[in-house]
């Protein structure tokens, strides 16, 4: 039989058991701790009875469907991509510019 001297020599008990220890100690604490976290955000997630009552989900498919009708009945075809002004140009400058060619095309 191994005798606490012998033990105490052994490779595996002296580093192995201590690092086995820690990682399966560190996964159940880990778990833990972000099981906190999940927690945390479930709690922000919920909305105050007085905003969710204004929320309405059911509505939300009819808003969208409203948008897309609207889209619909615009006229895509005659649109004008309009380029704005630069960062570092004048952004008046660059609106009269755009005016008098508009005015020149009219």
């Amino acid at each position: 039989m191994f005798t606490l001297k012998a033990l105490k020599k052994n490779k595996t008990v002296r580093y192995g058991v201590p690092m086995l220890l820690l990682i399966v100690g560190g996964s159940f604490g880990l778990k833990e701790f972000t099981q906190i976290r999940y927690d945390a955000q479930k709690i922000r997630k919920k909305l105050d009875p007085s905003l969710e009552a204004k929320v309405n989900t059911q509505k939300q498919s009819v808003i969208l469907e409203e948008e897309y009708e609207k889209m619909k009945a615009l006229n895509l075809e005659e649109w004008k991509n309009i380029r704005g002004p630069r960062p570092w140009e004048d952004s008046r400058e660059y609106q009269e510019q755009q005016r008098a060619r508009q005015s020149r095309q009219a």
